[in-house]
């Protein structure tokens, strides 16, 4: 997924799945007993690998090669669909180390063996009940001090959001009148800025807000930071309040990049419902996140489960891996209420199943687009194999 060049595009996203490795301290994972940590900028690659070297071009003429498929720059576009997620599909007479990137495989079934023994091993040594309510208590303690520790520069900016997206080019152009963007877990804003740089609306509004105080510091001492263009705030989006400068009904667009994952399943329900609020009928949201049985997920160790499909990471910051059917039904208003557990231990200052006066609010989304990109990854210098699985959809405010 690129906005130009899907050669180079493993290099120009941001790499949040990066800090798992950086903080964990892990090793590459063997999958098949080979593999290697990724990172976010991986996701978003289009699988166009960097050109190999000539003795391989020349096994097939280019003249026979589909363009997909092909090493020759001159083929490297823009895919008229967002949702597509690349077009290089592995074969079973093809060499899986002839590119770096394969579109659309599915784990094969070393793959499932090994993740059922690590799935196994992190049910039989979750967090301590110590360390959840501690991880759990403040999350926005871990997330200060994991961008006191990661400046701005720790992450590359999302350049390819709009490629993915593109109602995120409609409201960035000359003529698209007032419009009013929210993004919402806005880090570094390594998405804010590259929109910006972007825009030719003089009416745009770019909300950004995040958990963390630290964070929304390094974004309003940013360069690039314009306050008739922008605006960065402390938000919890899972908390009781709207954001500041915005009222119910008068976003346009919502980003949420990486970020519902790091929110507890007990937080889900008033997160969207703060969403619906803030939407304009017929708005949307951008989404993108975690797929179940990612790599990241599969090569967490001991100490780190700390429920199904929950994750405390080394840094102290937590991450879960969606299902599509849970990601549709949390969306389109089908979540169950939290069952038990709710208050256990995890009233954390993100206002996990409080009820309000909004409570009776029951947000319904029209799944527009919901696909699960899946990404093979190859180390054709080490023979090693990585199976990737990320999110991606767009829901519109009925």
């Amino acid at each position: 997924m690129t906005v130009n060049d899907p050669n180079v595009a493993a290099v120009t996203a941001a790499t949040a799945d990066a800090r798992d490795a950086l903080a964990d301290g892990v090793s590459t994972l063997a999958i098949t007993q080979n593999g290697n940590g990724a990172d976010e900028s991986q996701s978003q690659s289009q699988s166009q690998s960097q050109p190999d070297n000539a003795d391989e071009q020349e096994k097939r003429p280019e003249s026979t090669v589909p363009p997909h498929r092909s090493h020759d720059p001159q083929y490297n576009q823009k895919r008229s669909d967002p949702f597509q997620f690349g077009s290089r599909y592995l074969g079973e007479e093809d060499d899986v180390f002839e590119f770096n990137a394969w579109d659309h495989v599915e784990p094969d079934d070393a793959y499932e063996e090994y993740a059922e023994q690590q799935y196994a091993m992190q049910r039989q040594a979750p967090v301590s009940e110590f360390d959840k309510m501690r991880f759990n208590s403040d999350p926005a303690k871990w997330w200060n001090l994991f961008y006191k520790n990661n400046t701005a520069n720790f992450f590359k900016d999302r350049k390819w959001l709009q490629q993915e997206f593109p109602i995120l080019e409609e409201v960035t152009r000359e003529d698209a009148g007032p419009r009013t963007v929210l993004e919402i877990g806005a880090g570094a804003g390594n998405t804010a800025f590259p929109i910006l740089q972007r825009n030719k609306n003089p009416h745009l509004k770019l909300h950004a807000c995040d958990f963390s105080k630290k964070a929304v510091e390094v974004m309003r001492a940013h360069e690039a930071y314009k306050p008739e263009f922008m605006q960065a705030d402390v938000w919890d989006v899972a908390g009781e309040e709207l954001p500041p400068g915005l009222s119910e009904g008068t976003v346009d667009v919502a980003i949420m990049i990486f970020i519902f994952s790091a929110l507890s399943p007990r937080q889900w329900k008033r997160a969207v419902e703060n969403v619906y609020r803030v939407l304009k009928p017929g708005g949307v949201v951008c989404f993108r996140d975690y797929g179940r049985g990612d790599l990241a997920q599969v090569r967490f160790k001991k100490g780190r489960y700390l429920e199904e499909n929950f994750y405390i990471r080394g840094d102290g910051t937590r991450v879960y891996f969606f299902d599509k059917n849970e990601l549709a039904d949390i969306w389109s208003g089908k979540l169950s209420e939290p069952g038990e557990g709710e208050a256990n231990g995890e009233g954390n200052g993100q206002s996990e199943g409080v009820v309000d006066e909004h409570e009776q609010v029951k947000p319904r989304f029209e799944i527009e687009q919901l696909g699960v990109d899946r990404r093979l990854l190859v180390n054709r210098a080490k023979k090693l194999k990585m199976y990737r699985c990320w999110i991606q959809g767009r829901f519109k405010k009925q």
